[in-house]
């Protein structure tokens, strides 16, 4: 089995803006940016023999905020810089109660069954806590990357000791 990094995007890979003390994610390509270091991050753990997966809640395909195609216009020079391995997206909102939004494990459920990775040796990367700790039987590592995007984000989820995040600068 192999081990992978999951990687949340808005706020860990590409900036996200902060309105109101919420972070959105970009709606155009011309505002996809990567974070200072993200990139060499990914690199380096790919170069390190781990899978680069990210796991990105993406609510305004639902909405009608953002197309699947521009979404994909995003991601493709991720693809073609061979930064990550895969990339799974939830299009849900949270009242469609799907098995993919985080914090749910179904996109992290569906890249283990598709490239063969033991979750037990896996990490989880996010910007926000509400989406760092998936609700799952197992507990793996989670690192909160210091990207400005929490400092005034509220959340109801409180992790417990064992889950209690490293913070790391990208």
């Amino acid at each position: 089995m192999r081990k992978a990094v999951f990687l949340d995007r808005d706020g860990v890979i590409n900036r996200s803006e902060v309105r109101g003390g919420k972070p959105y994610a970009p709606t155009r390509v011309e505002d996809f940016e990567l974070l200072p270091g993200a990139a060499d991050a990914m690199v380096a753990l790919r170069a390190g023999g781990w899978l680069v997966i990210v796991v990105t809640n993406q609510p305004d395909l639902a909405t009608g905020k953002q197309s699947r195609s521009g979404m994909d216009a995003m991601h493709q020079p991720l693809r073609d810089a061979g930064l990550v391995d895969d990339i799974k997206i939830c299009p849900h909102v949270d009242a469609d109660n799907c098995a993919c939004r985080k914090p749910r494990p179904g996109m992290l459920l569906d890249a283990a069954r598709e490239w063969d990775i033991d979750l037990t040796a896996s990490i989880m990367v996010g910007s926000l806590f509400a989406t760092l700790f998936i609700n799952s039987p197992w507990v793996f590592p989670a690192l909160l990357v210091l990207s400005g995007t929490i400092s005034n984000f509220s959340n109801k989820r409180i992790p417990t000791p064992l889950q209690k995040p490293k913070k790391i600068n990208w």
